[in-house]
């Protein structure tokens, strides 16, 4: 068991989530419990499932959870390149949230690699 706020791809899964919620507050008051909502549950999910995951026993459990974990960036992902077509969010914010799940994912992938690197039988 490790404590997941000394991961930086936790800290900075924790951050995009912010970013999400200062991002969807804009939202048409309309939107509050459709695409605002997934938004801030898949944004969440992201840092709460690498929580969970360290509070696991071992690296299988650990590599499942991450794996989850970047399934939930990859919806969020989605849900904003969606919310700019729709124009709730501009291109600028849209780019620069998306180059922050982009990083996130690349940290989760690298994470999830090692962990199953580290299975192998030698």
């Amino acid at each position: 068991m490790q404590d997941f706020r000394n991961l930086k791809v936790w800290e900075k899964s924790h951050q995009l989530t912010l970013d999400a919620y200062r991002a969807t507050s804009r939202f048409p008051s309309s939107e509050m419990y459709g695409l605002a909502s997934q938004i801030r549950r898949a944004a969440a999910s992201v840092p709460a499932n690498i929580a969970e995951g360290c509070g696991r026993g071992g690296s299988a459990e650990l590599a499942r959870f991450m794996q989850i974990a970047m399934g939930s960036a990859s919806e969020l992902e989605y849900h904003f390149l969606l919310a700019r077509d729709l124009n709730f969010v501009s291109a600028q914010t849209h780019d620069r949230i998306a180059a922050r799940i982009v990083e996130v994912k690349k940290m989760l992938a690298a994470f999830i690699n090692r962990l199953r690197a580290n299975r192998q039988p030698r």
